[in-house]
């Protein structure tokens, strides 16, 4: 399998603003914490808790994460627990950190149940209580640095330069969701957001005019069209398709 690098340069103009934990619906929970040499069930109270209060649990693995949080990963939070050690209790600290490795919530909790555990997972539920429901909002960033993308099946004598003259190219739109054309030669382009290095779908001509074969960012392959100057993608969704159509800015 061929691949090229393309370094891009864009620049989004867009407003950084806070976040809070409700701000987001995407949460990972590592297989490990930092700090701990076992999760002593508490991952289990946490993935439970998180569900409850409409968090969605997504997997350390990204082949399996939805396209919106592979296009744009500061849609997600990670979790952590940290064994802050105590002589007398269980005490723990329940963090979340977003895209940037900031902690944006962070709530500590103690149990005086001597038992690790018992302890762990009673300080564990007193930590939970209090995180509050999930009521996403628009996750945005600051201006992005150069990115370089990695593009599947692209010829290796083939050459790209996007700079920031560039940014300005085609763009396509789906809800909240805005891409990039990026043209690769005359039979490949991907779309790509600027916040992100995994292109979100690389297409490839067919025999048939304005039709193509599509990878997906999550390694599925589909088929795209343009359709009154919108591109259409035929999204796979359990088993079947979906049209989603991308409205030309």
């Amino acid at each position: 399998m061929k691949k090229i690098s393309i370094l891009i340069f864009i620049s989004i103009n867009v407003i950084f603003k806070a976040q809070s934990i409700s701000d987001y619906q995407y949460i990972v929970i590592p297989a490990e914490f930092s700090s701990l040499k076992q999760t002593y069930g508490m991952d289990g109270i946490l993935k439970k808790s998180l569900s409850s209060k409409k968090y969605v649990i997504l997997p350390t693995e990204k082949n399996n994460w939805p396209n919106d949080a592979l296009v744009n990963p500061c849609k997600i939070l990670n979790a952590d627990i940290l064994n802050e050690k105590s002589l007398l209790r269980n005490k723990i600290s329940l963090q979340f950190k977003d895209c940037k490795n900031q902690v944006i919530y962070s709530e500590k909790s103690s149990s005086t149940i001597k038992e690790f555990e018992e302890g762990f997972q009673d300080a564990m539920r007193q930590a939970v209580a209090k995180l509050p429901a999930s009521n996403p909002k628009e996750t945005v960033l600051e201006s992005a640095p150069a990115k370089e993308i990695i593009v599947n099946d692209v010829k290796p004598e083939t050459k790209v330069e996007v700079t920031k003259s560039t940014s300005t190219a085609q763009k396509f739109s789906k809800g909240n969701m805005i891409l990039q054309k990026i043209q690769i030669d005359n039979d490949q382009f991907i779309l790509v957001d600027g916040n992100s290095s995994v292109p979100f779908a690389t297409f490839k001509a067919t025999a048939k005019s304005d039709v193509f074969r599509v990878k997906l960012s999550s390694g599925e392959s589909t088929l795209g069209y343009y359709e009154n100057g919108n591109i259409v993608i035929e999204m796979p969704k359990g088993g079947d398709f979906v049209k989603e159509v991308f409205m030309t800015k």
